[in-house]
């Protein structure tokens, strides 16, 4: 048998049989640890086959999605394994969706079965759904014998390895079918990374891609990964602190608010050597805070869950370039193009496409949207559409503008609201801030701003619209801002802001 540092030198390897080869080398290290306890190499591996072998005994087949729905357990990551192993594609769904989408999720993937937590099954108690395993006793119940062992499964490089949905914030979510050749790629870029002696903080949830970036590769190269079941930033601290956590992967709002905590300097974090940061804009301020007061090296990531292609940005290195997110990885090439599909000449600003060996297969049973999301040069090769738009500094970073469809058109002008953002996080009073377009009778689109006040801080709304306004140029100046005690976010972080639109609208009619 291959060892894992075999495995991980060759073209293609896949998880499980990582997994495999760690629980034959490092059988009692850690590799799983949630709030109930710790599960070591040989049990996860051990724990994988059963649920493998019980998949295939239920009539699981190779290809077929397997359906998860709940909160990040050492119980979720086997279920995760085990469904590899078998074959089949791994589908972490949402729990924060209501429960006709996290329904329509599920069978929109074709799964057969679905593991729900408690809190999930009594939520999803009222809708269609396929066969259900509950965590606790009845998964337990469910589970192969002991030494059950599943029928070997061939896993070729371009099967499906997981389905991930969209958000749905811009409509039907979509299921993103990444293959095992895609995750291949995730896993062997982390070479100089130190996975393999790391202690990861797992602290945004599993059915996302920001959070499997990272939790994989600890698997895959052997380390241990901590999951903190719901994210606030004192039990970070403390759960980081207790475990001597050396890696991190973190969206911008958490660093926010750990870098705010009142006791962040109390803790000993210097363990840390890798922090990374994606999903949403990091701002320069925020980064250059975490450089000077956290341990260890931070890098921001930029990308998508379809693929298409990465940057990076080694904060640690470039401190002069923090307003960017970095260059294109080695093996990932970026064109910017314009609304008529041409690419746009040296330095100009335009829609970011990109390819590299990690793109997805596409959206499972839409294949019209897998159309509308890709884009091709003249050679016919196929990029995926970021949805950004962006220009190269003349170094080669890339600084992003704003997400395509949130830019505003105000009287023929185009404004990026990441611009207005800047110069209003720069005001004393406000803590966080977004702006978003509304309709005008006048200019067609207007920008409107809405804040988070500081603690204490007694500026009122109107006097830091003024302030802005005198930083900002004629045409992007702020008809409106609104203060409210919190933005509406995704689970890793994002500003929903057409949610946000629909309330500042329905408030308005």
């Amino acid at each position: 048998m291959m060892t894992a540092a075999d495995l991980l030198a060759g073209d293609f390897a896949t998880l499980p049989d990582l997994l495999a080869a760690h629980a034959r080398e490092r059988p009692d290290k850690v590799a799983l640890a949630d709030e109930r306890g710790t599960l070591i190499y040989a049990a996860l591996d051990r724990l994988a086959d059963r649920i493998a072998a019980a998949l295939q005994r239920d009539g699981v087949r190779h290809g077929d999605a397997v359906a998860i729905v709940a909160a990040p357990s050492t119980d979720y990551a086997a279920v995760f394994m085990g469904g590899l192993r078998a074959g089949a594609a791994a589908t972490p769904i949402s729990p924060t969706a209501t429960p006709a989408a996290i329904a329509g999720m599920i069978a929109d993937s074709g799964a057969g079965i679905a593991f729900l937590d408690t809190v999930n099954a009594d939520a999803l108690a009222g809708e269609t759904l396929p066969t259900t395993v509950v965590f606790g006793p009845a998964f337990e119940a469910w589970l192969a014998p002991g030494d059950a062992r599943p029928a070997p499964v061939a896993i070729a490089p371009g099967d499906a390895f997981n389905i991930i949905y969209s958000s749905g914030t811009t409509g039907k979510p979509k299921g993103i079918v990444q293959s095992h050749a895609m995750r291949w790629q995730h896993l062997s870029r982390n070479s100089a990374a130190g996975f393999g002696e790391a202690v990861t903080m797992i602290a945004t949830p599993l059915y996302s891609n920001t959070t499997l970036v990272s939790f994989l590769p600890t698997l895959g190269w052997g380390g241990t990964a901590v999951l903190m079941g719901k994210f606030d930033a004192g039990g970070y601290l403390a759960l980081a602190e207790r475990h001597r956590a050396t890696h991190t992967m973190l969206v911008p709002v958490q660093y926010q608010r750990l870098m705010a905590h009142p006791g962040f300097d109390d803790h000993d974090l210097s363990s840390f050597r890798f922090k990374t940061s994606t999903s949403a804009p990091f701002h320069a301020d925020l980064k250059a805070d975490v450089l000077a007061r956290w341990p260890g090296l931070l890098v921001e990531y930029y990308g998508m869950t379809e693929g298409g292609a990465s940057c990076m940005l080694n904060c640690s290195a470039h401190p002069d370039k923090l307003h960017s997110v970095g260059q294109p990885m080695p093996g990932h090439e970026i064109r910017l193009i314009d609304d008529d599909g041409r690419e746009v000449a040296k330095g100009e600003t335009g829609e970011v496409v990109g390819r590299s060996g990690a793109m997805m297969n596409g959206y499972h049973g839409r294949d019209d949207a897998t159309r509308d999301a890709e884009w091709h040069d003249a050679e016919g090769n196929r990029y995926i559409r970021h949805g950004d738009v962006g220009r190269f500094d003349e170094d080669g970073f890339l600084i992003l503008m704003d997400r395509k469809k949130d830019l505003i058109i105000s009287g023929g002008f185009n404004i990026y609201p990441s611009d207005l953002e800047a110069v209003l996080a720069q005001h004393p009073a406000v803590a966080d801030c977004t702006v978003i377009g509304v309709p005008s009778a006048d200019w067609g689109e207007t920008p409107v701003g809405v804040y988070v006040a500081r603690p204490g801080a007694s500026d009122d709304a109107e006097a830091i619209r003024r302030w802005a306004n005198e930083r900002l140029g004629k045409t992007q100046r702020l008809s409106a801002l609104h203060q409210a005690d919190e933005l509406p976010r995704s689970a890793i972080g994002k500003v929903l802001k057409r949610e946000l639109r629909e309330q500042l609208l329905g408030a308005v009619a």
